[in-house]
């Protein structure tokens, strides 16, 4: 009686720590949203245009290697068109080449959720990559800067790099600019510049920041910087990417 009375505390013992095991892990895994361009076009250039490679996957592959959950969502839903140029082998890190033989991502892409279908309550934050295509779609688009209002007022980090902040033009909080009085960064007139599209983009990300209020700073062109204002995380250019995804991690990390 006494080995049967033991053998049932252990294997009582034994099914409650499992549970609470299964519990802390159900507390611990993270949900995340990447919002994504569905735009093509580089203005009137005949050019194509869409997400960078390097501002999808570094952050993607930053965060699903610590077991975060990502979903992704577009305007248009289905694929979404990613920049020919960031394709290009000379724009290759490791990161795009883990990418480039990801199938089971690369299938994930082909049928992204429509952005007009999602919920902020189904996530921890929202993460937008950029690419020029985001100036044109998701900087006028009413569900994205719903959606990003209401991640904001919910208390849940929102993140953005390279010329996705750009996708903040329009967003408010209580009639205000969300940007108003925050301290960001993004693609800086000096790298549009660099890159020769000053006349074809419909904005200067950093001027129209700055008419909202914003703070906004920048680096070296080409150098990772990111700046972290509160909820809002924002990132310079490609290089940044990564540095962005660890600022995220880390604020959904602190979250119990």
């Amino acid at each position: 009686m006494k080995k049967t009375a033991l053998f049932a505390i252990i294997a009582l013992t034994a099914s409650c720590i499992t549970a609470t095991a299964q519990k802390q892990n159900k507390k611990i895994m993270k949900k995340v949203l990447f919002v994504v361009t569905s735009h093509d076009k580089l203005g009137n250039t005949g050019e194509k245009t869409g997400f960078w490679t390097e501002e999808l996957a570094a952050p993607y592959y930053a965060l699903a290697d610590e077991g975060v959950q990502i979903d992704i969502a577009t305007p248009l839903g289905g694929q979404p068109p990613i920049d020919p140029k960031s394709a290009d082998p000379s724009s290759a890190t490791e990161d795009t080449k883990r990418f480039d033989a990801d199938t089971v991502l690369l299938e994930k892409l082909k049928n992204t959720k429509k952005l007009s279908e999602v919920n902020q309550a189904d996530y921890d934050a929202v993460f937008y990559p950029g690419g020029h295509g985001p100036l044109w779609d998701l900087a006028e688009d009413a569900n994205s800067a719903k959606l990003i209002e209401s991640f904001y007022t919910h208390k849940k980090p929102i993140a953005f790099v390279c010329h996705a902040p750009g996708v903040l033009k329009n967003v408010k909080i209580n009639g205000e600019y969300l940007v108003k009085g925050k301290k960001v960064t993004g693609f800086a007139n000096t790298e549009e510049e660099a890159v020769g599209l000053t006349k074809i983009v419909p904005f200067l990300l950093e001027d129209v920041l700055q008419q909202n209020g914003a703070i906004f700073s920048k680096t070296d062109d080409w150098h990772p910087y990111a700046v972290e204002d509160g909820l809002l995380i924002t990132g310079q250019n490609p290089a940044s990417s990564k540095l962005v995804a660890e600022k995220l991690l880390l604020q959904l990390n602190a979250k119990k």
